[in-house]
């Protein structure tokens, strides 16, 4: 019997990657680790209390002088490639589960548009283009546009007002979007605005247009409706569902809830890292075999709000969770892997994602050995290690190969 715990901390990137700064030149700058780690010690005078991760070999893979710089626990630690285009939470949890990416690609919303407008008219919509601009109103009601909150052509959304049409309603718009769709991802989204829509369309990044929606009051209304369709995936290739028909337990939480599939799972949505820890501990002492797949999401929203003293403080909640995981998954055969799925730097002056590799820390606690992995190539690197470690085989998933060390060490 033996548990495996993915602790996926949204956001952490430990460096950028070579091609982080395609769109921002600055990005290749970007280390969301590292910065917090000085920006804190600078405002507040003394270093981050991360001895958890500490002890997971952290300061080994992203070398500081807040963090240890050695470890006694037989871990494995490396670090992830993302494998997939751009910085998107979606597609990086879709990666590590085992998704194979390499079809989705980054487009802008304006690449497309003939395409789109001719679906959404077969469809039987009434379709509009303002002043030729790339965003498409729909049925005069629903706007069709780039997402601004993400890097130019990751997410595409569909957008209306619920005082004008009901949800259903954008959703089928979406979906139909969604049919022809190259990226990773369409979002529905319905809520009540502070006004018409088109009053809040504005330039963003990248040469995209769309809707300003923290501006339009989706976010501050209550009532608002949110639907992510993603790209089509084969599920059944990805971890959590090989794991649940192999008969072991799956448990969701936290954002990995909302965006992975499964449908034998456990599900325990949650944004406060204090639930996602609880839920996590709580799936984590159940008897037998397990699956647990976690996501701290108020890391990445630290990131997005330019705050590296919240995001400082959330790593030391993080921490203090993950000594209780440590303690808990002592059994030969368990597994701690804590990961990211992006960067988020909460110093880089934007408050987009960062293309930054991101840590691979995993707790073995039948071992006797540091063992320093390889750089992997992609997320999907760390499903099909966790699978392996489950007894599953793991060329079953769509994607990934099991990490090997490079070189084993004794601890004490």
């Amino acid at each position: 019997m033996s548990k495996t715990v993915i602790v996926v901390v949204d956001g952490l990137g430990v460096g950028a990657m070579p091609d982080a700064g395609a769109l921002r030149p600055g990005d290749l700058y970007a280390d969301t680790l590292g910065h917090t780690l000085d920006r804190c010690h600078t405002v507040s005078g003394r270093p981050l209390r991360l001895p958890s991760l500490g002890a997971l070999g952290l300061g080994l893979l992203r070398p500081h002088p807040d963090l240890a710089s050695h470890t006694r626990l037989p871990v494995a630690v490396g670090r992830a490639a993302l494998g997939y285009p751009g910085a998107d939470t979606f597609a990086g949890h879709q990666t590590m589960m085992g998704a194979d990416f390499s079809q989705v690609t980054v487009s802008r919303l304006g690449e497309c548009l003939d395409q789109v407008a001719a679906a959404l008219a077969a469809a039987g919509h009434s379709v509009e283009r303002l002043d030729g601009r790339p965003l498409l109103l729909v049925d005069k009601a629903v706007l069709v546009h780039d997402n601004l909150e993400a890097d130019p052509g990751i997410n595409w959304n569909a957008s209306g007002r619920l005082e004008d049409l009901r949800f259903e309603q954008i959703l089928a718009i979406a979906r139909t979007v969604r049919q022809i769709a190259p990226i990773a991802r369409v979002i529905a989204v319905g809520g009540h605005a502070d006004g018409p829509l088109l009053r809040y369309v504005r330039d963003g990044d990248g040469g995209v247009v769309g809707l300003d929606t923290p501006a339009t009051g989706f976010y501050r209304n209550a009532g608002l409706q949110v639907q992510h369709l993603g790209a089509s995936l084969d599920h059944t290739r990805q971890l959590p569902d090989f794991a649940a028909r192999a008969g072991i337990p799956v448990t969701l939480i936290g954002k990995a809830a909302d965006i992975l599939a499964c449908d034998a799972a456990v599900r325990r949505p949650a944004v406060p890292t204090a639930d996602v820890l609880a839920h996590t501990l709580q799936a984590s002492r159940a008897d037998g075999d397990a699956l647990v797949v976690a996501n701290v999401q108020e890391t990445d929203l630290a990131g997005h709000q330019q705050d590296p003293a919240r995001y400082g403080r959330l790593l030391e909640q993080v921490d203090a969770g993950l000594a209780e995981l440590i303690a808990l998954l002592d059994t030969p055969g368990d597994r701690l892997i804590v990961t990211g799925d992006h960067g988020n730097d909460p110093t880089i002056g934007h408050a987009y994602h960062t293309r930054e590799y991101v840590p691979v820390l995993v707790h073995r606690p039948e071992a006797d050995s540091l063992q320093h992995l390889p750089d992997a190539h992609s997320l999907a690197d760390i499903g099909a290690t966790a699978a392996a470690a489950l007894g599953l085989d793991p060329t079953a998933l769509a994607n990934g190969t099991p990490l090997r060390p490079l070189r084993d060490q004794p601890v004490a």
